[in-house]
């Protein structure tokens, strides 16, 4: 039971990561100085996806499941909880670049916007 628990904290931490990598400009606008944490995340969550590394969390998940009695998931967090729902087929490595380059672009956009704000504003 208790590495059950283990397995779903581990998937909500690594949503609440994806989350907070897409879009946690936007808490930066409001909190600048969450951008030296925000900062590192997009470029190790834009990272494994652009190289194709896997995020340790997936492994810590799947240990846990194992360990309850379950079955892990054989792939990444993406491709077995969101992919799986957007793209049925899988999106190949050119959509794991797509997918890379979207994520950096959001960011940028947001950083922009936050930039452009504080030069209006000062």
């Amino acid at each position: 039971m208790i590495y059950r628990i283990l397995a779903d904290l581990t998937l909500a931490v690594h949503l609440a990561f994806i989350l907070f990598v897409v879009f946690g400009g936007l808490l930066v606008a409001l909190r600048p100085r969450l951008a030296w944490i925000h900062v590192p995340t997009v470029l190790w969550g834009t990272s494994i996806t652009l190289v194709g590394w896997r995020c340790p969390l997936t492994p810590l998940e799947n240990h846990f499941r194992r360990l309850g009695g379950q079955a892990g998931v054989p792939d990444s967090f993406i491709e077995h909880y969101l992919v799986s729902i957007i793209y049925p087929q899988g999106i190949g490595p050119m959509g794991w670049t797509l997918l890379g380059v979207g994520v950096a672009l959001i960011n940028l956009a947001i950083y922009g916007w936050i930039w452009h704000r504080s030069r209006r504003a000062g």
